[in-house]
């Protein structure tokens, strides 16, 4: 069974940072794509930032320039460093992953509150 934790999520002052883990296990297919998504209250669930494989990234473009995806060498951690933080960063968070065969798996998300 395919298991995807998060973790770092809490709350910030607004410019300071956090950042969050997503722990893969379980996984029998090799991973293609990790991804940090994001759902503000009352809003739809947003990509934040993806890394392929072969360490390709993308980013939103509300978070370019101060967040940061990042994955570990064995492939089974995905990071996200945010710093410069904003009350509009204010969400739940969740890891992503789509394994080679197509099938993608969540995380159960971890909340992120910038506040004074």
């Amino acid at each position: 069974q395919v298991q995807l934790v998060e973790s770092g999520g809490g709350l910030v002052q607004p410019g300071g940072s956090l950042r969050l883990s997503c722990l893969v296990s379980g996984n029998r297919f090799s991973i293609n794509r990790m991804a940090w998504y994001r759902q503000a209250p009352g809003k739809e669930r947003d990509l934040v930032a993806t890394v392929t494989s072969g360490g390709s990234t993308n980013y939103a473009d509300s978070v370019k320039g101060r967040f940061t995806i990042s994955r570990d060498g064995t492939k089974k951690t995905v990071y996200l460093q945010m710093n410069s933080l904003k009350p509009e960063d204010t969400a739940v968070y969740y890891c992503q992953i789509t394994t080679w065969n197509s099938s993608t798996y969540w995380g159960q998300g971890t909340q992120v509150t910038v506040s004074s």
